[in-house]
Protein backbone atom coordinates (compact mmCIF):
# COMPACT_ATOMS: atom_id res chain seq x y z
CA UNK A 1 0.00 0.00 0.00
CA UNK A 2 1.56 3.53 -1.10
CA UNK A 3 0.68 6.70 0.76
CA UNK A 4 1.71 10.53 -0.65
CA UNK A 5 3.30 12.93 0.09
CA UNK A 6 0.58 15.60 0.19
CA UNK A 7 -1.43 16.51 2.71
CA UNK A 8 -5.06 15.52 3.23
CA UNK A 9 -7.93 18.36 3.37
CA UNK A 10 -9.99 16.27 4.48
CA UNK A 11 -8.97 15.76 7.36
CA UNK A 12 -8.40 17.49 10.79
CA UNK A 13 -7.26 17.06 14.53
CA UNK A 14 -9.91 15.02 16.65
CA UNK A 15 -8.03 15.41 20.04
CA UNK A 16 -5.02 15.52 20.85
CA UNK A 17 -2.96 15.27 24.18
CA UNK A 18 0.85 15.05 25.66
CA UNK A 19 1.89 12.82 28.29
CA UNK A 20 5.18 13.05 30.15
CA UNK A 21 6.39 14.74 26.62
CA UNK A 22 4.97 12.46 24.36
CA UNK A 23 2.40 14.25 21.87
CA UNK A 24 -0.30 11.68 20.41
CA UNK A 25 -3.84 12.35 19.23
CA UNK A 26 -6.78 10.96 16.46
CA UNK A 27 -7.36 12.86 13.30
CA UNK A 28 -10.96 13.05 12.25
CA UNK A 29 -10.80 9.71 10.78
CA UNK A 30 -10.06 7.57 13.66
CA UNK A 31 -6.24 7.29 12.48
CA UNK A 32 -4.39 7.62 15.98
CA UNK A 33 -0.57 9.20 15.25
CA UNK A 34 2.19 10.18 17.74
CA UNK A 35 3.66 13.59 16.91
CA UNK A 36 7.63 13.94 16.02
CA UNK A 37 8.74 15.17 19.16
CA UNK A 38 6.84 12.16 20.69
CA UNK A 39 8.22 9.60 18.46
CA UNK A 40 12.04 10.74 19.06
CA UNK A 41 11.13 10.59 23.14
CA UNK A 42 10.14 7.24 22.20
CA UNK A 43 12.66 5.90 20.63
CA UNK A 44 15.50 7.90 23.07
CA UNK A 45 17.05 10.53 20.59
CA UNK A 46 16.73 14.26 19.78
CA UNK A 47 13.48 15.68 17.65
CA UNK A 48 15.68 17.06 15.17
CA UNK A 49 16.30 13.37 13.98
CA UNK A 50 12.90 12.87 13.24
CA UNK A 51 12.78 15.45 11.68
CA UNK A 52 15.65 14.33 9.54
CA UNK A 53 14.21 11.50 8.93
CA UNK A 54 11.28 12.87 6.91
CA UNK A 55 13.79 14.73 4.16
CA UNK A 56 16.29 11.70 4.29
CA UNK A 57 13.25 9.40 2.94
CA UNK A 58 12.99 10.58 -0.43
CA UNK A 59 16.87 11.10 -1.18
CA UNK A 60 17.98 9.32 -4.23
CA UNK A 61 20.78 7.47 -2.13
CA UNK A 62 19.38 6.26 0.86
CA UNK A 63 21.26 6.39 4.47
CA UNK A 64 21.17 2.97 6.07
CA UNK A 65 18.62 3.56 8.69
CA UNK A 66 15.75 4.78 6.12
CA UNK A 67 16.77 1.48 4.52
CA UNK A 68 16.63 -0.46 6.98
CA UNK A 69 12.74 1.34 8.34
CA UNK A 70 11.89 0.74 4.53
CA UNK A 71 12.79 -2.86 5.00
CA UNK A 72 11.06 -3.32 7.92
CA UNK A 73 8.21 -1.89 6.44
CA UNK A 74 8.11 -3.36 3.35
CA UNK A 75 8.69 -6.99 5.41
CA UNK A 76 4.78 -6.13 6.96
CA UNK A 77 3.54 -5.60 2.90
CA UNK A 78 3.69 -1.57 3.64
CA UNK A 79 5.27 0.92 1.38
CA UNK A 80 5.18 4.54 1.81
CA UNK A 81 6.01 7.47 -0.62
CA UNK A 82 6.30 9.84 3.05
CA UNK A 83 6.42 8.46 6.58
CA UNK A 84 3.90 10.56 8.06
CA UNK A 85 1.10 12.01 6.98
CA UNK A 86 0.52 16.31 6.80
CA UNK A 87 -2.22 17.61 8.40
CA UNK A 88 -3.22 21.32 8.70
CA UNK A 89 0.68 21.94 7.69
CA UNK A 90 1.91 19.70 10.62
CA UNK A 91 3.29 16.06 10.06
CA UNK A 92 1.93 13.14 12.11
CA UNK A 93 3.61 9.71 12.19
CA UNK A 94 1.19 6.70 12.00
CA UNK A 95 1.16 3.33 13.57
CA UNK A 96 3.08 1.22 10.95
CA UNK A 97 5.58 3.71 10.79
CA UNK A 98 6.09 4.29 14.30
CA UNK A 99 6.31 0.68 15.33
CA UNK A 100 8.87 0.18 12.53
CA UNK A 101 11.10 3.41 13.77
CA UNK A 102 10.82 2.29 17.07
CA UNK A 103 11.77 -1.66 16.26
CA UNK A 104 15.27 0.16 13.98
CA UNK A 105 16.36 1.91 17.30
CA UNK A 106 15.48 -0.55 19.68
CA UNK A 107 17.52 -3.48 17.97
CA UNK A 108 19.41 -1.58 15.19
CA UNK A 109 20.48 1.51 15.97
CA UNK A 110 24.14 2.10 16.84
CA UNK A 111 22.86 5.96 18.17
CA UNK A 112 20.08 6.51 20.97
CA UNK A 113 19.39 4.84 23.67
CA UNK A 114 18.25 1.77 22.77
CA UNK A 115 16.94 0.52 26.26
CA UNK A 116 14.16 3.13 26.31
CA UNK A 117 13.53 2.48 22.50
CA UNK A 118 13.31 -1.53 23.33
CA UNK A 119 11.14 -0.69 26.58
CA UNK A 120 8.87 1.20 24.52
CA UNK A 121 8.67 -0.78 20.90
CA UNK A 122 7.69 -3.92 23.53
CA UNK A 123 5.03 -1.84 25.18
CA UNK A 124 3.19 -0.54 21.91
CA UNK A 125 3.81 -3.78 19.72
CA UNK A 126 2.45 -5.70 22.81
CA UNK A 127 -0.55 -3.31 23.78
CA UNK A 128 -1.17 -2.72 20.12
CA UNK A 129 -0.42 1.26 18.76
CA UNK A 130 -4.15 2.13 17.93
CA UNK A 131 -5.32 0.61 21.49
CA UNK A 132 -2.58 2.46 23.18
CA UNK A 133 -3.16 5.95 21.66
CA UNK A 134 -7.08 5.55 21.84
CA UNK A 135 -6.68 4.87 25.69
CA UNK A 136 -4.21 7.70 26.53
CA UNK A 137 -6.68 10.26 24.50
CA UNK A 138 -9.85 9.23 25.80
CA UNK A 139 -11.18 8.02 22.22
CA UNK A 140 -13.78 5.68 21.69
CA UNK A 141 -13.52 4.71 18.07
CA UNK A 142 -16.74 2.93 18.51
CA UNK A 143 -18.63 6.16 18.28
CA UNK A 144 -16.89 7.61 15.28
CA UNK A 145 -19.08 9.60 13.43
CA UNK A 146 -18.49 9.04 9.19
CA UNK A 147 -16.52 11.61 7.74
CA UNK A 148 -19.35 12.65 4.92
CA UNK A 149 -21.75 13.44 8.20
CA UNK A 150 -19.14 14.98 10.48
CA UNK A 151 -19.76 18.33 9.65
CA UNK A 152 -23.72 18.01 10.21
CA UNK A 153 -22.94 16.49 13.28
CA UNK A 154 -20.98 19.10 14.73
CA UNK A 155 -23.13 21.63 14.05
CA UNK A 156 -25.91 19.93 15.49
CA UNK A 157 -23.83 19.83 18.18
CA UNK A 158 -23.43 22.93 18.55
CA UNK A 159 -26.88 24.10 17.92
CA UNK A 160 -28.05 21.95 20.67
CA UNK A 161 -30.00 23.90 23.11
CA UNK A 162 -28.42 27.01 22.23
CA UNK A 163 -32.23 28.74 21.19
CA UNK A 164 -34.38 30.48 23.61
CA UNK A 165 -37.34 28.35 25.00
CA UNK A 166 -40.12 29.22 22.90
CA UNK A 167 -38.73 30.22 19.75
CA UNK A 168 -37.25 27.94 17.02
CA UNK A 169 -34.09 28.41 14.83
CA UNK A 170 -34.27 27.55 11.15
CA UNK A 171 -31.23 25.16 10.66
CA UNK A 172 -33.04 22.58 13.45
CA UNK A 173 -36.12 23.08 11.85
CA UNK A 174 -35.13 21.99 8.14
CA UNK A 175 -31.98 19.38 10.04
CA UNK A 176 -34.90 16.23 8.42
CA UNK A 177 -34.44 17.88 4.59
CA UNK A 178 -30.42 17.97 5.82
CA UNK A 179 -30.42 14.42 6.43
CA UNK A 180 -32.64 13.10 3.48
CA UNK A 181 -29.87 15.48 1.11
CA UNK A 182 -27.26 13.69 2.76
CA UNK A 183 -28.66 10.47 1.91
CA UNK A 184 -28.76 11.27 -1.88
CA UNK A 185 -25.20 12.24 -2.01
CA UNK A 186 -25.07 16.01 -0.97
CA UNK A 187 -23.73 15.81 2.42
CA UNK A 188 -23.28 19.67 4.23
CA UNK A 189 -20.21 21.41 4.58
CA UNK A 190 -18.47 24.81 4.37
CA UNK A 191 -19.89 25.66 0.97
CA UNK A 192 -23.49 23.87 1.67
CA UNK A 193 -25.45 25.78 3.89
CA UNK A 194 -28.84 25.82 2.88
CA UNK A 195 -30.12 27.08 6.30
CA UNK A 196 -28.98 30.47 5.11
CA UNK A 197 -30.85 29.96 1.71
CA UNK A 198 -33.94 29.14 3.96
CA UNK A 199 -33.66 31.61 6.70
CA UNK A 200 -33.19 34.59 4.13
CA UNK A 201 -36.22 34.01 2.23
CA UNK A 202 -38.49 33.19 5.40
CA UNK A 203 -36.66 36.66 6.51
CA UNK A 204 -38.10 37.87 3.87
CA UNK A 205 -41.41 36.03 4.04
CA UNK A 206 -41.73 37.49 7.66
CA UNK A 207 -41.48 40.66 6.94
CA UNK A 208 -43.48 41.70 3.78
CA UNK A 209 -46.05 40.12 5.47
CA UNK A 210 -45.79 41.83 8.85
CA UNK A 211 -45.80 38.64 10.70
CA UNK A 212 -44.31 40.00 13.38
CA UNK A 213 -48.26 41.76 14.29
CA UNK A 214 -49.28 38.08 13.90
CA UNK A 215 -46.95 36.03 16.20
CA UNK A 216 -44.56 38.47 17.69
CA UNK A 217 -41.19 39.39 17.81
CA UNK A 218 -38.20 37.52 16.21
CA UNK A 219 -35.09 37.43 18.18
CA UNK A 220 -31.29 37.01 17.48
CA UNK A 221 -29.72 34.02 19.22
CA UNK A 222 -26.16 32.44 19.60
CA UNK A 223 -25.05 30.21 16.51
CA UNK A 224 -21.63 29.34 16.16
CA UNK A 225 -20.12 27.34 13.31
CA UNK A 226 -17.68 24.27 14.25
CA UNK A 227 -13.80 25.73 14.56
CA UNK A 228 -12.75 23.89 10.98
CA UNK A 229 -15.22 25.70 9.30
CA UNK A 230 -14.34 29.19 7.19
CA UNK A 231 -17.32 31.09 8.88
CA UNK A 232 -15.99 30.16 12.43
CA UNK A 233 -13.59 33.34 11.81
CA UNK A 234 -16.53 35.42 12.46
CA UNK A 235 -18.54 33.12 15.50
CA UNK A 236 -20.26 33.98 17.41
CA UNK A 237 -22.71 34.58 14.52
CA UNK A 238 -26.42 35.82 15.25
CA UNK A 239 -28.83 34.41 13.52
CA UNK A 240 -33.09 35.31 13.91
CA UNK A 241 -34.99 32.31 15.74
CA UNK A 242 -39.07 32.72 15.62
CA UNK A 243 -41.56 32.55 18.01
CA UNK A 244 -42.88 29.08 18.50
CA UNK A 245 -46.43 30.26 17.79
CA UNK A 246 -45.66 30.84 14.25
CA UNK A 247 -44.34 27.33 13.56
CA UNK A 248 -47.37 25.90 11.86
CA UNK A 249 -46.57 29.24 9.26
CA UNK A 250 -42.99 28.16 8.69
CA UNK A 251 -44.03 24.65 7.67
CA UNK A 252 -46.80 25.71 5.29
CA UNK A 253 -44.33 28.60 3.60
CA UNK A 254 -41.45 26.25 3.68
CA UNK A 255 -43.81 23.27 2.12
CA UNK A 256 -45.89 25.51 -0.29
CA UNK A 257 -43.71 28.38 -1.20
CA UNK A 258 -40.07 27.68 -0.39
CA UNK A 259 -40.38 23.80 -2.01
CA UNK A 260 -43.85 24.22 -3.77
CA UNK A 261 -42.35 27.58 -5.62
CA UNK A 262 -39.02 26.59 -6.89
CA UNK A 263 -36.65 28.36 -4.55
CA UNK A 264 -35.74 25.04 -2.92
CA UNK A 265 -34.70 23.11 -6.60
CA UNK A 266 -33.14 26.53 -7.66
CA UNK A 267 -30.65 26.37 -4.60
CA UNK A 268 -30.23 22.46 -5.75
CA UNK A 269 -29.08 22.90 -9.26
CA UNK A 270 -26.63 25.51 -8.27
CA UNK A 271 -25.09 23.20 -5.51
CA UNK A 272 -25.53 20.37 -8.06
CA UNK A 273 -23.36 22.43 -10.26
CA UNK A 274 -20.90 23.50 -8.66
CA UNK A 275 -20.40 19.69 -7.36
CA UNK A 276 -20.53 18.35 -10.55
CA UNK A 277 -23.46 16.23 -9.09
CA UNK A 278 -25.95 14.81 -12.18
CA UNK A 279 -28.62 17.73 -14.06
CA UNK A 280 -31.15 15.02 -12.20
CA UNK A 281 -30.11 15.15 -8.55
CA UNK A 282 -32.16 18.05 -7.68
CA UNK A 283 -35.24 16.28 -9.25
CA UNK A 284 -34.33 12.88 -7.19
CA UNK A 285 -33.23 14.90 -4.08
CA UNK A 286 -36.90 16.80 -3.98
CA UNK A 287 -38.75 13.74 -4.78
CA UNK A 288 -37.01 11.62 -2.06
CA UNK A 289 -37.76 14.58 0.82
CA UNK A 290 -41.67 14.65 -0.35
CA UNK A 291 -41.29 10.92 0.27
CA UNK A 292 -39.53 11.41 3.50
CA UNK A 293 -42.59 13.56 4.56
Amino acid sequence: MSYPIQGRLDLHVEKEVEINGVGMGVLTDGTPYLTGRGLARLCGVESSTIVRMGAEWVEDVQRPRITKIKQILEGRGIFLDSPYLVVDGDNYWTGSVCLAVLEYYAFDALQGNNLVASQNYRALAGRGFDDFVYTQVGYDPNSLVPAQWKQFHDRVSLVYNSIPAGYFGIFKEIADMIVTLGQHGLHIDHTFVPDISVGISWGKYWSSNDLENRFGFRIKYEHNYPDYFPQAMSNPQEPWCYPESCLGEFRRWFREIYIGQGKFANYLQGQAKVRALPPSFAQLAIAAYKKDE
